[in-house]
């Protein structure tokens, strides 16, 4: 995979993120009811902010994962970021996402990830994928729900975070279930690779 493709959807252009994102990772990604509803790094400063960015390049360049900077087509600002961790010896790959505060409930969530998942089952040839989601986090299920990914289930008290033990929701979508939710001439407002 190259560093230079990106994805356009009808309102976003997802790309790989890059050193130059960490001031506004920072910005986005360090405010606490972002934090609270992810697996990020709390609080995030902007070394941290840097640090996962190069965790997130690395794990590019080692065929371990893929994350997009999603960022606003028409203004190539920066609004959150949308990955996926692979393990191609099983096909599967763990899908993860976030948005800054001001950009939630306006659809652009279920755009990245619609956009994400078909990456995933055409470029990437993945078998399965899967979304866990803290129970804290019911917008982040509905998202999944929207784009077709099945909940399978909770794991209950999973993670401890700030303090608190939280149940964590599982979605997971097969690559028959994309296929047959896919139009049939696999046209119309899909993502465009380029």
């Amino acid at each position: 995979m190259t560093s230079d493709l990106m994805i356009r959807t009808e309102r976003l252009l997802l790309r790989h993120v890059q050193a130059t994102d960490a001031e506004a990772v920072h910005r986005l990604a360090g405010a606490r009811d972002v934090a609270a509803g992810t697996f990020l790094p709390h609080p995030m400063d902007r070394q941290a902010a840097l640090r996962w960015i190069t965790e997130r390049v690395e794990e590019q360049a080692a065929g371990r994962g893929v994350t997009f900077a999603i960022t606003l087509a028409e203004s190539g600002e920066l609004i959150g970021a949308i990955g996926m961790e692979l393990v191609p010896a099983h096909e599967q790959g763990r899908l993860s996402y976030w948005l800054g505060r001001a950009y939630w409930n306006r659809g652009y969530g279920t755009e990245a990830v619609t956009a994400l998942v078909e990456h995933s089952f055409v470029s990437l040839k993945l078998h399965r994928i899967y979304a866990p989601h803290f129970h804290t986090n019911p917008a982040s299920g509905r998202v999944l729900q929207k784009v077709g990914i099945t909940h399978e289930g909770r794991l209950r008290e999973h993670y401890l975070r700030f303090g608190q033990r939280i149940d964590v929701e599982l979605y997971g979508m097969l690559r028959q279930e994309f296929i047959a939710r896919r139009p049939a001439n696999g046209g119309g407002t899909s993502p465009r690779e380029s």
